[in-house]
């Protein structure tokens, strides 16, 4: 159902990258969505559509009980492990999406985005 040349960017976590105690399922998941748009680059490529995943860090939002956002001492945490020297905001995010679905950027495809300003790096 999408048109030729469409975008596709998915949501995948850092979580991927580095481990935590008890989130097994959730970046094993989020893996998938990793694996997953790879597959359908590869497969939707043929149409010009492209596949990319970014993968936010600690980001302040409610997700999760809201701890990125309002929990003083899991910020600091973050912050202390993060090259920016801070968590992100949905604005960090925010905007690297919408340059996927640009022209400018139509020679990405098949391509995880980590966006957590160098946490854990």
């Amino acid at each position: 159902m999408l048109n030729d040349g469409g975008r596709i960017i998915n949501v995948s976590s850092g979580l991927t990258r580095v481990t935590f105690p008890n989130v097994s399922a959730y970046a094993s998941m989020k893996g998938a969505v990793e694996t997953c748009s790879r597959c359908l680059a590869k497969e939707l490529g043929p149409r010009q559509i492209t596949v990319n995943t970014v993968a936010p860090g600690a980001i302040a939002t409610d997700f999760g009980g809201g701890s990125n956002k309002n929990d003083e001492n899991k910020r600091n945490a973050v912050a202390s492990v993060t090259v920016l020297g801070r968590g992100g905001v949905p604005e960090d995010i925010g905007g690297v999406v919408a340059f996927l679905c640009t022209p400018e950027a139509g020679w990405m495809n098949g391509q995880r985005i980590q966006l957590s300003g160098g946490m854990m790096i």
